[in-house]
């Protein structure tokens, strides 16, 4: 710093103050977070990819099998059963009353929603794993809010059991969301420490 201040030998002037500006940028590490042309183009190719993958399966699903019907596929294990969700995922709030279930459950997908957009922010673009489980996560949410803001609730119909077991009815936007929450956490223990979110 003190040489950057100093009059230059047999110049007679001192230094621009522009040029020292520009050559601490020089020396200092770039995190290229924020808007990276390279990230938000893999957030965007997977936000496309499962809006329209979970969105088309829901209006197949709908046109083609009746409300509560069943269609075996892997006997004694897994069937598509067309079921309506009107709480969160695997019918959390589902009792709760209407009046006070929809508008919360908006305004959670919403805020949820702010929020990852948040962390996508900050993480490099190197971080691709990350940025992948992220996005799996934002595509499912914006996947079930867009159910939500059109009829009230979510269409559910993966269905999976075992004997008398039953997992409840779930959708792909739910799997990805399920997904991209494993990998985040695989790749927060595999950070042994740093925080990949941390603001640059």
């Amino acid at each position: 710093m003190r040489a950057l201040l100093e009059i230059r030998p047999g110049s007679g002037q001192r230094s621009n103050p522009s040029d020292r500006l520009r050559t601490l940028r020089v020396g200092a590490p770039c995190r290229r977070s924020g808007l990276s042309a390279k990230k938000w183009k893999l957030v965007g190719t997977w936000l496309i990819l499962i809006v329209v993958l979970d969105q088309l399966t829901k209006i197949i699903v709908d046109r083609t099998i009746p409300l509560h019907h069943s269609i075996p596929i892997i006997d004694g294990l897994f069937r598509l059963t067309y079921v309506r969700n009107t709480g969160a995922a695997f019918g959390i709030f589902a009792g709760s009353h209407e009046a006070f279930r929809l508008p919360f459950l908006v305004l959670v997908s919403v805020l949820a929603i702010g929020f990852i957009i948040v962390m996508l922010r900050r993480l490099r673009e190197q971080e691709t794993g990350l940025i992948t489980a992220l996005a799996f996560i934002l595509g499912g949410a914006i996947g079930n809010l867009i159910d939500r803001v059109l009829h009230g609730e979510v269409i559910d119909f993966l269905d999976f059991y075992w004997s008398n077991y039953h997992w409840p009815a779930f959708n792909l936007a739910d799997s990805f969301i399920t997904v991209g929450v494993v990998i985040t956490i695989f790749y927060l223990m595999k950070a042994k420490g740093e925080d990949p979110f941390a603001p640059a």
